[in-house]
């Protein structure tokens, strides 16, 4: 291997789902099979002795790629020279606890993250926030990274975009592959939108394959908004490896090239595209060009229906803006 190492940092790394990307970063999975890699894995104090326990483990992966890995509680030295970043670890949310009470919670911890990437990190980083709220903990992030292009930040809604890839293709009976362009709209929440109607499978479009209308505006879209909570009620934990599957996912699609009659969900800063309001972070569908850079699929039409979900949704990310705007310098 000739090429210069990649440092790839993951926060909350002694977690499930930080446990479940490790090993198929540490094979290159995402930076290639060729590229050596240094694994900085943040972690709280308290979990600092299970995270060398995960240290065993990836050193015992035997990976001809890794390094170097270092175990820390500082994020500065985590996030030194970072390539990419994987936000993931994040407070969870406390019974009886309201969403607006879990988003000041993590601000702070988002507040100093951020500051550390614009110090420390490499000048090309890309900052994938896993953590939830994700769209807001990256807002608030990506407001205090000084120096850091506002094109090196998304907020992942790519496991919502695969739930609602599989639901659509369970109930056409077709495998997952032949589903594409499909779009989360907005916030990862119970609010989204994720959009059957300008989806295909085999090519045509969802609603001339799937003719049951009011499953597609129903059943379908509380599935995808609900499914994190029905995976708690069924396993007694959140999603871990689809959260981490999905993570690779976004992250391949950002350093790849999309097909030209494909996308993905991202969610990124807006721009003002489809009356999104600029700087929130919503979801979109986004194209990347091969070189790191995305963009947001313009001149899809929509529909009455389609509208009113969207705002619904943004309404909220303007809400949960509000709620940290002492957060968001500049």
């Amino acid at each position: 291997m000739t090429a210069s190492p990649i440092t790839i940092a993951i926060t909350g790394a002694a977690g499930q789902i930080g446990y479940a990307l490790l090993p198929r970063l540490a094979m290159g999975e995402v930076s290639g099979c060729d590229r050596p890699i240094i694994l900085k894995l943040l972690e709280i104090p308290p979990a600092l002795p299970a995270l060398q326990g995960v240290r065993m483990e990836i050193d015992d992966l035997g990976s001809p790629l890794v390094q170097k890995i270092v175990c820390t509680s500082d994020v500065e030295e985590a996030f030194g020279d970072a390539s990419i970043i994987f936000l993931v670890g994040s407070k969870p949310r406390g019974k009886g606890m309201l969403r607006k009470d879990l988003i000041r919670e993590n601000g702070p911890i988002f507040v100093g993250q951020g500051k550390a990437i614009g110090k420390v990190a490499s000048k090309d980083v890309k900052v994938l926030v896993v953590g939830n709220p994700c769209n807001t903990n990256g807002l608030i992030a990506m407001h205090n990274a000084s120096d850091v292009p506002t094109s090196s930040w998304s907020a992942m809604t790519r496991l919502d975009h695969n739930r609602a890839l599989a639901q659509l293709a369970g109930k056409s009976g077709r495998p997952n592959g032949a589903v594409d362009r499909v779009t989360i709209w907005g916030n990862h929440s119970a609010t989204q939108y994720p959009d059957f109607v300008h989806a295909t499978i085999d090519g045509k479009p969802v609603t001339e394959i799937i003719t049951d209308r009011a499953w597609l505006e129903g059943d379908f879209i509380e599935t995808v908004q609900e499914r994190g909570k029905a995976i708690i009620d069924a396993r007694g934990l959140s999603s871990a490896m689809s959260a981490a599957s999905a993570a690779i996912d976004h992250m391949k699609s950002w350093l790849g090239k999309t097909p030209e009659d494909s996308w993905s969900s991202a969610a990124i800063r807006s721009d003002g595209s489809y009356a999104v309001p600029e700087g929130l972070i919503s979801s979109f569908p986004v194209r990347y060009d091969g070189e790191g850079n995305g963009r947001v699929v313009t001149g899809l039409e929509m529909d009455a229906f389609s509208q009113g979900k969207l705002q619904a949704t943004i309404n909220e990310l303007i809400s949960e803006r509000d709620t940290v705007k002492d957060l968001l310098p500049g």
